[in-house]
């Protein structure tokens, strides 16, 4: 329950911060038109709140369903409107005034992208570095001479210092060229390229959390000794007895000699109870550890809820972080802002052409539960999450659809076009495509969401 409510908080947050961004965009420029505004809600639905203030008695208000908010403008469509109120209705203003409060809603989320990459960049960024282990044999890795404890200085020429970091630019290069092209630095710090071919094969490397293994490697695990960190409420490991600090030295009479070692042998016994021997405090003792069972796509697996403790010196050698003064952070945020809004465009237009996994569409139960795991790493995780929504709402709303903000420039681009406005009829209709696109792309996100949840 504690997590479900750490989720949710975090969820409800981060879409009130950036609907109100998005809708404080279309707020602010409409003003600066000097368009009347009636109301601005975040939220939909019944109003739970609301307060009348401004010189155009504005309604304010917070409503029931936190999944997006409005503002609602003076408009002869909408509502009939007086004489002397006529030049400020939206649908009066010039065309290139219409486009520019549309799209203001979208600017905003990039410009806030930007904020909070400049202020996560501040705080910085922490993580591991980007080092190669466990090449699988014949693979693409292993095929390009990738080696266990390389380490990725750059992708694609650009340089990297995370495996986050890595990752986003591996997708990025991918897409964009169709290969990988990898700087490494070997354990001596000499410095080769290697190149892996990826043309054809997106769709497969997009599958979520698919890119390395499907390439033939994963993150350098250091040989560490099967010493038990910290333990998850109520798992087998806190009910067994096992504390934080103890070093497993066998298991059912056969020894353990690294962590690896450790975590293999507890997944192949779901179900199991299996007696223990662990050093503690300089004695041995005996125990029995009961093993719990975990369904995972591969069948039921081991469990016991323990997380490795990591010798200090091993831990340092494989931190990383990013950080910068308050100006240098600038640049280094519209970077990655514009990087960022360049992959999402990819992947959005790859999606369309097949070429990248539609089970990369994440609904709200998925953005809930990346919500609360950021929100509980810590503020730089938090922010970098919110960067990355603010900029998916921005791109979002510009897709040509009816009912988002790009399709409405659609219109009023056609009607420049045209000289005269799109017929009622004409708009009937495209609401009504753009409410059923909509409507099978939140029942597709839904499903990936369930999908994942419930394997």
């Amino acid at each position: 329950m504690p997590e479900f409510l750490t989720s949710l908080l975090a969820f409800i947050v981060a879409i009130g911060v950036l609907v109100a961004v998005h809708e404080y965009g279309h707020y602010i420029v409409a003003r600066m038109y000097g368009i009347k505004v009636l109301r601005y809600s975040i939220g939909f639905g019944k109003v739970l709140w609301s307060r009348r203030s401004g010189p155009d008695n504005t309604e304010y208000c917070i409503s029931a369903i936190p999944l997006g908010g409005y503002v609602k403008l003076l408009d002869e469509r909408d509502c009939a409107v007086t004489l002397a109120e006529r030049d400020r209705a939206f649908n009066r203003q010039p065309i290139p005034a219409r486009i520019a409060v549309l799209f203001a809603g979208p600017g905003f989320n990039l410009a806030f992208a930007v904020l909070a990459y400049w202020l996560m960049f501040m705080v910085g960024v922490p993580g591991l570095k980007p080092m190669v282990g466990n090449i699988q044999a014949d693979s693409t890795a292993e095929v390009a001479g990738l080696r266990d404890g390389d380490t990725i200085t750059a992708v694609g020429g650009r340089p990297v210092a995370t495996w986050e970091g890595a990752i986003i630019a591996m997708l990025d290069s991918m897409l964009g060229e169709g290969e990988i092209r990898l700087t490494l630095a070997d354990q001596q710090g000499r410095e080769r390229s290697a190149v892996l071919p990826t043309a054809g094969r997106e769709s497969e490397l997009t599958e979520p959390g698919q890119l390395l293994v499907r390439l033939g490697f994963e993150p350098y695990s250091p040989r560490v000794p099967p010493l038990i960190g910290d333990l998850s409420p109520g798992g087998s490991a806190e009910r067994s007895g096992l504390r934080s600090g103890d070093l497993v030295l066998s298991a059912d009479g056969e020894a353990v000699a690294n962590w690896v070692e450790w975590v293999d042998y507890v997944r192949a016994r779901p179900g199991e109870t299996v007696p223990l021997t662990v050093l503690r405090d300089g004695r041995e003792l005996s125990l029995d550890l009961d093993i719990d069972v975990l369904e995972s796509a591969e069948g039921p697996i081991g469990r016991i809820g323990a997380g490795v403790l990591f010798p200090d010196d091993v831990l340092a050698a494989m931190r990383a972080e990013e950080r910068y003064g308050l100006l240098a952070a600038v640049p280094q945020a519209a970077l990655k802002t514009w990087e960022m809004t360049q992959l999402t465009v990819r992947m959005l237009w790859r999606m369309v052409t097949g070429d990248v996994s539609p089970r990369n569409i994440s609904g709200p139960i998925n953005i809930a539960q990346y919500a609360g795991q950021s929100a509980t790493i810590g503020l730089p995780a938090f922010l970098s999450f919110l960067a990355i929504v603010s900029i998916s709402l921005g791109i979002l709303n510009l897709l040509p659809v009816p009912m988002l903000d790009g399709g409405q420039i659609v219109y009023s681009l056609a009607e420049a076009a045209k000289g005269s406005p799109l017929s009622e009829r004409t708009q009937i209709i495209g609401q009504q495509v753009g409410i059923l696109l909509l409507l099978l792309l939140m029942s597709f996100a839904f499903y990936n969401d369930l999908s994942r949840l419930f394997g």
